[in-house]
């Protein structure tokens, strides 16, 4: 691939956004956790604006395949209903004792999630971009912590022990997100929105 080819690649991945309330509650839990900072612990702390839940990691995808890629979410979205998550549970990948990411975890009491999740991979797969192999944890990302130190091993434990009020939140469409590197970190742009319509959703637009 030349050089100019790969300039030109856009980084992609299909994400559900938090609510305000949402985000507002991950936010306080983290400002509380930067409070008990030790100096000269290294993490790098996700902006407000930035933090969601991601479906579907594509990485470097040709400007051409947009479209198609586009489709496919609209394809998977279009079989479902809107759905409740429950953001609730603090946790570290990959272990306490070797802090790389601090999360909080979301539960998905109707079990939409995990459908969504399924037909993404089919629809996508189907364009052969690979199916991920790991198991998906959903999860919202709050900070990435450089270096193992005994430091942020103690912030790890404390953010594992810090008290999180849940909050359940409405999920009613899925997004096409970019990711593009700038002065200050990766901004995230909105490509694409798709509603998740159910049979309710095609019997209105029917009518």
């Amino acid at each position: 691939m030349g050089e100019t080819q790969s300039r030109n690649l856009l980084r992609l991945f299909a994400a559900i956004e938090l609510t305000e309330e949402a985000r507002r509650a991950a936010v306080a839990h983290a400002s509380r956790l930067r409070t008990m900072l030790p100096q000269g612990v290294k993490a790098s702390w996700e902006r407000e604006e930035k933090l969601h839940l991601t479906m579907k990691f594509f990485g470097n995808v040709a400007p051409e395949r947009v479209g198609e890629l586009s489709e496919a979410l609209a394809r998977a979205a279009a079989a479902l209903q809107p759905f409740r998550l429950r953001l609730q549970e603090t946790g570290v990948f990959p272990t306490p004792s070797r802090p790389s990411v601090l999360w909080l975890g979301l539960s998905d009491p109707s079990g939409e999630l995990a459908r969504l999740h399924a037909r993404l991979e089919e629809e996508c797969a189907a364009l052969n971009f690979p199916r991920e192999q790991k198991i998906f944890r959903p999860h919202v990302t709050l900070a990435r912590i450089r270096t193992a130190t005994q430091e942020t091993r103690r912030l790890a434990r404390q953010h594992l022990e810090l008290a999180f009020d849940p909050v359940s939140f409405g999920v009613s469409e899925v997004v096409l997100m970019s990711s593009r590197l700038g002065p200050g970190g990766s901004v995230y742009a909105p490509l694409s929105r798709h509603t998740l319509e159910g049979e309710a959703g095609r019997m209105l637009s029917r009518s």
